[in-house]
């Protein structure tokens, strides 16, 4: 679900309210009420292209799954009965790390319908969660598949208190009329046309230790069917990533480029670097710091060229730098590691 106040986040597609009132259709029931109980008028719904507010699409499933008892909303071959979901999250709320409890959720979920499948793969670097689809899910794939990636990774956010920032977003279909959508519910980029549905983020991410417990699940469930999801602002693997970027060889990285990288604009970068007690230009200290003093006691390149390795443009300003940092010239420090 979407916050209202959240004003990028405050419209949702009428496409979406479509795909609610199949799920009425499927079940055989009549929408009406919950259309009058989330203000939603039937003349709004004649052109897909219109968009109707968040917080009256968020009354609109929550009714919904509480008529249909399906928490699932029709996207299944057999309903996902009310509290579906809240079971989900109560099984992988004990997890010690993000990796375990995704792990928790996907198996449980898959024992709940045999339709779609969850995978979580690691990498050397990257995690991928991915959906396989099993069955055909027929005119609702594109909301469950959506709803589906949207859910978990709202949800894995809120058990680690950190924006998850993914490397890419794939959807096994065509761009939607809606395709702007995607753009603002996925940090990163997002691709159609994949063979499945899936999310790639970096795999530092799975070792999060867990910020919430049972009386917050609580309280969160108890707001929003079957789980409050909103945007986290906070990245707490920022300044990790960063450095990684920082430190590739022959980084030539600018707060512009990495900001493209990470999918954010220069300001926000700026921001959420401040917010976790640093800041661009002392993690570029501390990568070229170590560069240079690895340089300088396991090799015998001169100075200058270690200055050039170290991302300086002239050897006299990396001397500087290198004294700032330790108290001591480069030609100092490495007499002092070869002859201590």
């Amino acid at each position: 679900m979407i916050r209202p106040e959240d004003n990028q986040y405050a419209q949702t597609p009428v496409a979406l309210v479509r795909y609610v009132l199949l799920a009425y259709e499927k079940r055989g029931r009549d929408p009406a009420a919950a259309l009058r109980t989330a203000h939603i008028r039937p003349e709004q719904l004649h052109d897909a292209r219109q968009h109707v507010e968040a917080s009256q699409f968020e009354r609109l499933c929550s009714v919904a799954m509480q008529e249909l008892d399906d928490e699932a909303l029709g996207w299944f071959s057999r309903r996902l009965p009310w509290g579906s979901y809240g079971m989900l999250a109560r099984a992988s709320i004990s997890a010690p790390v993000l990796g375990q409890a995704l792990a928790r959720w996907c198996r449980h979920h898959n024992l709940l319908t045999d339709d779609v499948q969850w995978e979580v793969q690691r990498g050397s670097t990257h995690a991928q969660i991915r959906i396989v689809e099993r069955h055909d899910l027929g005119e609702l794939r594109e909301f469950a598949l959506l709803s589906l990636l949207r859910n978990l990774h709202g949800f894995a956010s809120w058990l680690v208190d950190s924006r998850i920032t993914l490397h890419c977003t794939r959807f096994p279909f065509a761009a939607p009329a809606h395709a702007d959508l995607y753009a603002r519910l996925f940090p990163g980029p997002v691709h159609f046309g994949a063979p499945v549905a899936m999310l790639q983020f970096d795999h530092a991410y799975l070792q999060l230790p867990l910020r919430r417990d049972g009386a917050a699940l609580d309280q969160m469930l108890q707001r929003a069917l079957p789980i409050l999801i909103w945007p986290y602002r906070r990245d707490r693997l920022l300044s990790l990533r960063v450095r990684r970027l920082l430190a590739e060889p022959r980084s030539n990285h600018t707060a512009d480029t990495l900001a493209e990288v990470l999918c954010m604009s220069p300001r926000t970068l700026y921001r959420e670097l401040r917010h976790e007690g640093t800041s661009l230009q002392k993690i570029k200290d501390s990568v070229r710091s170590e560069r240079a003093q690895e340089l300088l006691a396991r090799t015998s390149l001169t100075i200058k060229q270690i200055s050039g390795e170290a991302g300086f443009a002239s050897e006299k300003s990396f001397i500087r730098a290198f004294a700032r940092w330790t108290g001591q010239t480069p030609q100092a420090w490495r007499e002092q590691r070869r002859t201590g």
